[in-house]
């Protein structure tokens, strides 16, 4: 899997982040690396994978190491998306010494960070294999983050649901409460939305149901409902809306409910709560 075929990154914007990664922890100066690395020294490193895992963000990582020293060089042994075993090596690092020293655990942690996303979705996605349904995550991300850890899903296999508030129309349950009735936030959306925006509904109940399908919402959202409640559900919809599945959602529950016939799983965890994973950067 190639990084062209995971989606974008915009490195303008990734520019920013790292100036902003660097100044909080270098401060006025890596004391460390600055008393007792010459200015000279030069370097040959390697980041390699402590334990398996899903790969995500060498280019970002690849970015903190050349904003903080010019002539840097970062090369890639494996591409983002792929799967690999303990020990291997992610890419190699070279050029001085001191400022490899000095960006090295801001590199770790986004890579470790992000990798820990990739390898928590490729679980669930292998989970649900074979049942039709799709993982995608939500909203519940860092703040700052979003686009690194929307892209480290994608590199896990998984799809991403809305990128931001501007992405699409989501109807919760305050939204509908304020209208009136699903009927009446579903035109009032429809009315001033662009032609092409989509509207969701969250649902709680199988009368909701009924009235979003009443409403010909474009996507239906069952919300905390139990597996059996979901299969009606589904059955009741027929095909004539998109079907998300949300709430709730663990490693250990997902194949129950995507064998509900959901098209779609959203899991707030794979953003909100994957572990990084263990990642080094050891002298090559």
């Amino acid at each position: 899997m190639r990084n062209k075929e995971l989606g974008v990154l915009d490195f303008r914007r990734i520019e920013k982040l790292v100036e902003l990664w660097l100044d909080e922890d270098i401060g006025h100066g890596d004391l460390t690396a600055n008393l007792m690395v010459g200015a000279n020294a030069t370097g040959r490193f390697c980041l390699a994978a402590r334990e398996p895992l899903v790969v995500a963000g060498l280019p970002v990582a690849q970015r903190v190491f050349q904003v903080c020293g010019r002539g840097i060089t970062v090369t890639p042994e494996v591409d983002d998306g792929a799967t690999v075993d303990a020990g291997a090596t992610l890419a190699y690092v070279e050029g001085r010494a001191r400022p490899i020293l000095t960006a090295e655990r801001t590199a770790l942690n986004v890579l470790q960070h992000l990798c820990g996303i990739a390898t928590e979705t490729s679980r669930y996605v292998a989970a649900v294999e074979g049942t039709g349904a799709e993982i995608v995550d939500t909203r519940k991300t860092t703040p700052g983050l979003r686009m690194l850890e929307k892209y480290a899903v994608m590199c896990g296999g998984g799809r991403n649901h809305r990128l931001g508030l501007d992405g699409g129309i989501m109807l919760k349950d305050n939204h509908i409460a304020v209208a009136g009735s699903i009927r009446d936030a579903v035109e009032g959306a429809r009315k001033s939305a662009p032609l092409l925006t989509k509207i969701e509904v969250e649902c709680d109940t199988l009368d909701q149901v009924r009235d979003a399908l009443t409403a010909n919402a474009d996507v239906i959202m069952l919300d905390n409902m139990d597996n059996e409640t979901m299969r009606e559900a589904v059955a009741l919809i027929a095909g004539r809306a998109v079907v998300e599945c949300s709430g709730g959602v663990r490693l250990e529950t997902v194949r129950s409910k995507a064998e509900t016939g959901v098209d779609v799983i959203s899991v707030g965890r794979i953003t909100q709560a994957a572990p990084a994973v263990d990642i080094g950067l050891d002298e090559a």
